[in-house]
């Protein structure tokens, strides 16, 4: 294994995190027990996704010190103090900041930056280090391209965004890490640019970088491994001999109580003689156990005078007159018993929450399957947890669809089943059948649909599954199901929050992932290069594992 058979002059592998948003990849490698891998940069160009992860290094740096280090950010996390921060670990302060930096990757300032960076701390084929990373997927979304379709003056090949990939091949060709961690979404795979499928080339261009940058080889090339079968894809080889969808990860088949598909793809240096294997497959918790003991909060009255009393008065109001009309149809006999139990259910005295000061329930302390990993018994608060506001028009939607998954599991769809009074939008295309999701439920009992930045923009595809609380997801709700811990502070406004949540890896799979690279990369139970067959594919206890038998002593 040549230059992999010794490691680096330190305890750790450094890890690099391009277009890292909040950091839910960086989050995953980061939380590995031991600590093996330590982020010395992470390059964001979004400003509030650059203070959280700011925040989230700084935590990691007094985490690490031991000891009440951490105070001052449980202070500040508490609403007890303005700043993380002070006069003791101001230093730290400015470590995290020299960390999480905002960076505009493609631009020379932006590419100076990022190479002064890697650079300093001495990166290359001699050290066996980490890139992780996800290019901007807005221009590989299949709901992207729709949106560019109907541009008659857009044309792909000006898109810069098609070719942000570059900017990680760059430093793959000029630095080599050992191994690479490249997630995207899944329309990455039918998209095409110049009559040429994008995948195929950034296949091709990955697995032989000095080729794809025009030079001469100057170093090894990649094998690009799939983490959910043994295909793999190596320089020289034709990318449409194989099977695209194998690169595929659905997370709610990994313990990620989400459907979310996403692809990612694990490059491991051709001088590096193991491969990662797969990911473990894990049953997914629902929705309902990822949620409860979070308080529950009401949506507040929008475009009217606010109070919880008002809000009581207008969602019960609906509720009762829906009852009403399902009752003459005895088709519909669950629904109306849903509904009428949701309008004696509904709560005066509920607040709205806010970012930082709603007070911890004392239910969110007893064990359940996840509380090991999202739990932290020194909040005292629940962060980012504060409900939207909605129009009535919107609520007796949300009451409706909610009330209607509580009696059918599953949310209605479209026009063909929102068929009550009121329930029609103001839509010329309502009934077209594109907009049959338009208001969407996450069931109880279900895994959430995928969490998108789209969250940001209204809550209708995200409708809690309690017909009382009669809203969207919070921020809060919405990290949960994408596996961020209760600790992770976002910054920004709520729809800066929103958005940054809405395109993170979750940090539970992305724990997965670093277990398979640590394994691969320190020599413990990898599997050998190629996938022989019966080799057999490793059993790596994940996070989740931990997490699962963390909360089994806690109910002793």
């Amino acid at each position: 294994m040549s230059s992999q058979s010794k490691s680096i002059n330190s305890d750790h592998f450094p890890v690099v995190d391009l277009f890292a948003g909040p950091g839910g990849l960086g989050e995953g490698f980061s939380s590995i027990k031991g600590d093996p891998f330590r982020i010395i940069v992470s390059a964001e160009m979004n400003s509030a996704a650059r203070k959280t992860l700011r925040l989230r290094a700084f935590y990691r740096l007094l985490k690490r010190r031991g000891g009440n280090a951490l105070d001052s950010y449980y202070q500040f996390c508490n609403g007890k103090t303005p700043t993380p921060h002070n006069e003791a670990n101001l230093g730290d302060w400015e470590e995290a900041g020299e960390e999480a930096r905002q960076i505009e990757l493609g631009t020379p300032k932006g590419n100076e930056e990022l190479d002064e960076k890697i650079s300093s701390h001495g990166l290359g084929p001699d050290v066996p280090w980490v890139l992780i990373g996800g290019p901007p997927c807005q221009a590989y979304s299949i709901v992207g391209r729709a949106r560019n379709r109907g541009n008659v003056e857009y044309k792909a090949e000006e898109d810069h965004r098609h070719f942000l990939y570059k900017e990680y091949l760059r430093i793959i060709q000029k630095y080599r890490p050992s191994v690479f961690v490249m997630e995207n979404v899944k329309g990455i795979l039918t998209a095409s640019v110049g009559g040429k499928k994008i995948f195929e080339t950034i296949l091709r261009d990955l697995s032989d970088p000095d080729k794809a940058i025009g030079q001469a080889v100057s170093g090894h090339g990649y094998r690009i491994h799939s983490l959910s079968s043994r295909t793999h894809f190596s320089r020289g080889d034709d990318p449409r001999d194989i099977d695209a969808q194998d690169f595929v990860i659905k997370a709610e088949e990994h313990g990620i109580p989400q459907a979310r598909h996403r692809v990612i793809l694990i490059g491991v240096r051709e001088d590096v003689a193991r491969a990662p294997g797969q990911l473990e497959r894990l049953e997914a918790p629902g929705v309902r156990k990822i949620l409860q003991g979070l308080p529950r909060l009401r949506s507040a009255l929008s475009k009217e005078a606010d109070s919880s009393e008002a809000w009581a008065e207008v969602v019960k109001g609906h509720f009762s007159r829906m009852a009403k009309e399902v009752a003459r149809n005895d088709m519909h006999r669950d629904l109306h018993e849903a509904l009428t139990e949701a309008s004696v259910a509904v709560q005066r005295g509920l607040g709205t929450g806010s970012d930082r000061l709603v007070m911890r329930s004392s239910s969110a302390d007893s064990p359940t399957l996840l509380n090991g990993w999202y739990h932290d018994a020194n909040l005292v608060v629940w962060m980012n947890h504060s409900a939207r506001a909605h129009m009535r028009s919107d609520l007796q939607r949300y009451a409706y669809a909610s009330a209607y998954a509580q009696a059918y599991g599953r949310s209605p769809k479209g026009h063909v089943e929102f068929t009550l009074d009121g329930l029609r939008p103001n839509h010329d295309n309502w009934e077209s059948g594109k907009f049959k999701d338009r208001f969407k439920v996450q069931v109880g009992d279900r895994v959430s649909t995928t969490i998108t930045s789209h969250i940001s923009k209204d809550g209708h595809y995200f409708i809690h599954y309690d017909p009382t609380q009669c809203r969207s997801l919070t921020v809060r709700e919405a990290a949960r199901l994408q596996t961020f811990p209760d600790n992770y502070f976002f910054e920004g406004n709520r729809t800066e929050q929103f958005h940054q949540v809405g395109n993170a890896v979750p940090p539970l799979l992305a724990n997965g992932i670093a277990q398979l690279v640590y394994r691969l990369l320190s020599g413990e139970d990898a599997t050998p290069t190629g996938n022989e067959p019966g080799a057999g594919t490793p059993r790596v206890q994940t996070q989740l594992d931990l997490v699962e038998a963390g909360a089994a002593v806690e109910a002793l």
